[in-house]
C-alpha cells in the first residue's frame, strides 16, 4: 500500500481538501484527481500551484451523479479514495438541513456504491491495495460529560445538529459497505481544523477578518465552550498516514491535544493581532475591546476533546504544531493574503469558475 500510484479525492477545492491536494503534489510523487462540485464553499484559488502540476486532474462534478462518479473512476483508476466532500457548517444545517441530507448521505451512498463496483472490477494487487478513507468529525459523538472525559473511537454516536446526523449516517453507510460488501474503508473523526485558506464563516478566519476591519467579534453564549484544534496539515499528514498504513475496517480518531475554550481562542487572535499590527488598532487599546457576546445557537455541544491515543500508538502520527504554534502561523497566513479572502467576501473567487481572469 505504500506505493500508492493514483488517490482520487473529493471535495478538494475546500479547506481541508485543498491542503491535502497540495501536500500530496508538493510532499508526495502521488497523481491526483480532484472531483469538488464547487459549491459556495469551494475556492479554486486555494489550488493556483496545482494547476501547474502534471500530476493534478481536476472534475468538477456532484458527488451525487453517480453516473459521472463511475466515468471518472473509469477513467482514472484510482488506488486509493480519500472521501472528504461534504456540507459542514452547523449554522447553515440548522437553517437549510436539506442540502447536508443531500450531500453528507446520499453522496456518501454514490461514492460508496460506485467504489464498490469499480473495486469488485479491479484484479490482483490493484484490487488488494484499494481502500476507500472516510473522513468525518467528532461532533457525531455529541457532547461530552465535563473535563475528564474524552472521544474514543468506542464512544456512542449521539449527534446535536442537522450537520452531525448527516456525518454519522455517512459513517454509518461506510460501515455498512464494508460489512455487506467487504468494500476496504476507513473512517478518520477528527476535531475542529484550523488554518490557511479556511473559509472566512468560521470561527478564526472569522475573528481574524472581522478585526481587521474593525467589525464586531461575536461569541456565542459564555464563550466557555471547548474545542480541540488541529492544525490542517497535521490534519493532512494523518490522513495519508491512516491511508497508507491503517488496518482495513478500523476507525481513527484525529485530534490536535488542544483543548481550549472558544473565548481563549477569539483572545489569543486578538493579542496575535495586536502584536502584529498595531497600526490597526484605530483608537482601540486592544482588538478584544471587539469582543461582542452574542446569543447561543441552538443545540450547542458545550466540549470537544479526542483521544488521539491510537492512530498515535498504532501508526505513529503525533501533531507537529500546537495551538500557540499553529494559531500564530494562521493569523500571519491570513495578513498576508488578504486578496484571497476579499475575493470570497466579494464573490469574485466564484468567477474562476466561469473562465474569468483575475489578476
Amino acid at each position: 500500500m505504500k506505493d500508492i500510484k493514483t488517490i482520487l479525492v473529493t471535495g478538494g477545492a475546500g479547506f481541508i481538501g485543498s491542503e491535502l491536494v497540495r501536500y500530496l503534489l508538493s510532499s508526495t510523487d502521488h497523481s491526483v484527481v480532484n472531483v469538488d462540485k464547487l459549491t459556495y464553499s469551494g475556492n479554486l484559488q486555494s489550488l493556483e500551484s496545482a494547476d501547474k502540476s502534471k500530476r493534478y486532474h481536476f472534475e468538477q462534478l456532484d458527488i451525487c451523479d453517480e453516473h459521472e462518479i463511475q466515468r471518472v473512476l473509469l477513467e482514472n483508476k484510482p488506488d486509493t479514495i480519500i472521501h472528504l466532500a461534504a456540507e459542514s457548517h452547523v449554522d447553515r444545517s440548522i437553517d437549510g438541513p436539506k442540502d447536508f441530507i443531500q450531500t453528507n448521505i446520499v453522496g456518501t451512498y454514490a461514492m460508496l456504491e460506485q467504489s464498490r463496483q469499480y473495486w469488485q472490477s479491479l484484479q490482483g494487487e490493484k484490487k488488494d491495495n484499494f481502500r476507500f478513507l472516510h473522513v468525518s468529525t467528532d461532533e457525531v459523538y455529541g457532547d461530552l460529560d465535563g473535563t475528564d472525559d474524552y472521544f474514543s473511537e468506542e464512544t456512542s454516536y449521539d449527534p446535536s445538529s442537522p450537520y452531525s446526523a448527516s456525518k454519522a449516517s455517512s459513517d454509518h453507510l461506510v460501515r455498512a459497505w464494508h460489512r455487506t460488501y467487504n468494500l476496504p474503508v476507513l473512517i478518520t473523526n477528527c476535531s475542529n481544523n484550523y488554518g490557511p485558506y479556511q473559509f472566512p464563516e468560521k470561527l478564526i478566519p472569522h475573528i481574524i477578518l472581522n478585526a481587521i476591519s474593525g467589525k464586531d467579534l461575536p461569541v456565542y453564549g459564555d464563550g466557555k465552550q471547548i474545542r480541540d484544534w488541529l492544525f490542517v496539515n497535521d490534519h493532512v499528514r494523518a490522513l495519508m498516514t491512516v491511508a497508507i498504513s491503517g488496518d482495513i475496517g478500523e476507525t481513527y480518531n484525529i485530534g490536535g491535544n488542544n483543548e481550549i475554550q472558544n473565548i481563549d481562542v477569539v483572545t489569543r487572535i486578538c493579542e496575535l493581532l495586536d502584536e502584529l499590527i498595531p497600526g490597526k488598532l484605530n483608537g482601540l487599546s486592544s482588538f478584544s475591546e471587539l469582543i461582542t457576546y452574542v446569543k447561543d445557537r441552538p443545540g450547542h455541544d458545550v466540549r470537544y476533546a479526542i483521544d488521539a491515543s491510537k492512530i498515535k500508538n498504532d501508526l505513529g502520527w503525533k501533531p507537529k504544531e500546537d495551538f500557540l504554534s499553529g494559531i500564530r502561523k494562521t493569523v500571519q497566513w491570513y495578513l498576508d493574503n488578504l486578496t484571497w479572502s476579499e475575493n470570497i467576501q466579494d464573490g469574485s473567487y466564484k468567477l474562476e469558475r466561469l473562465g474569468v481572469n483575475l489578476k
